[in-house]
């Protein structure tokens, strides 16, 4: 997992990490995905799975920029992890709605999943990331 961090004396912007990578691709997915959802979810599902995918993403930003304090940026970390649980459950819920196909769904739900472990190794090993 090490590699697929880029522990920070390797990453000097936050979209070098490939668990930013991969949160934005998921979340552009879903953008896209999103598209084909009847217009009656635009103001409950749509919006919602659509701003907690961003959401880790933003907050991974976040935590990138105040990395100084080791604290706030584990918290921002935790927020991360949240927003990835919530997109989960969101997608969940299209899948239950029959929005998206099982296939589509284990996709993401495992794609999420990996970004939430890489994110947790992220908060335990929080000094790698944090400046001194």
């Amino acid at each position: 997992m090490k590699e697929e961090l880029k522990i920070n004396n390797y990453a000097g912007n936050v979209r070098e990490l490939n668990v930013y990578r991969k949160a934005f691709d998921s979340a552009m997915e879903i953008f896209e995905m999103t598209k084909k959802f009847p217009r009656d979810e635009q103001y409950s599902l749509i919006d919602q799975v659509r701003r907690a995918s961003r959401s880790v993403c933003a907050n991974l930003s976040e935590a990138w920029r105040k990395r100084k304090y080791k604290a706030v940026f584990i918290n921002k970390i935790t927020d991360c992890t949240q927003e990835a649980a919530e997109t989960q459950t969101w997608l969940e819920f299209a899948l239950e709605c029959k929005y998206i196909t099982k296939e589509i769904f284990e996709k993401l739900d495992e794609q999420y999943g990996h970004i939430y472990a890489m994110l947790v190794t992220m908060e335990r090993k929080a000094e790698s990331f944090c400046k001194s």
